[in-house]
């Protein structure tokens, strides 16, 4: 896992309520005090509005908005990731495990054709 990620990924352990975060001083305390229902609201927010960063970059070209929004998706899913007991390196080991394999096939063998 890059060591980004391993650290980001270390940074909201230590913000769960179990481990001593306090939702009045961490913005990650305080997702996960509100509980995963808030966790998943935020992650639809920044999924649309990376969507929209990105139709406005097909337009315009400036796709500086694009990195920015699908910062935000990618940290926040982090979030509901430890909420879950799940880690990045999982999700990097399931992107690992589908290399090589066709989307088509693999949705074909799903039954979602």
């Amino acid at each position: 896992m890059s060591v980004t990620l391993a650290r980001i990924a270390a940074v909201i352990e230590s913000r769960k309520l179990e481990s001593g975060g306090d939702p009045d001083k961490s913005y990650v305390s305080r997702l996960f005090a509100k509980g995963d229902d808030a966790i998943l609201k935020k992650i639809g927010e920044e999924a649309t509005e990376l969507v929209m960063a990105a139709k406005d970059a097909r337009y315009s070209g400036d796709t500086s908005d694009v990195i920015y929004e699908c910062a935000d998706v990618w940290f926040h899913s982090m979030v509901l990731l430890a909420k879950f007991g799940l880690s990045p390196q999982q999700v990097l080991d399931e992107l690992a495990r589908r290399e090589g394999l066709s989307g088509l096939d693999e949705k074909a063998a799903r039954g979602d054709a």
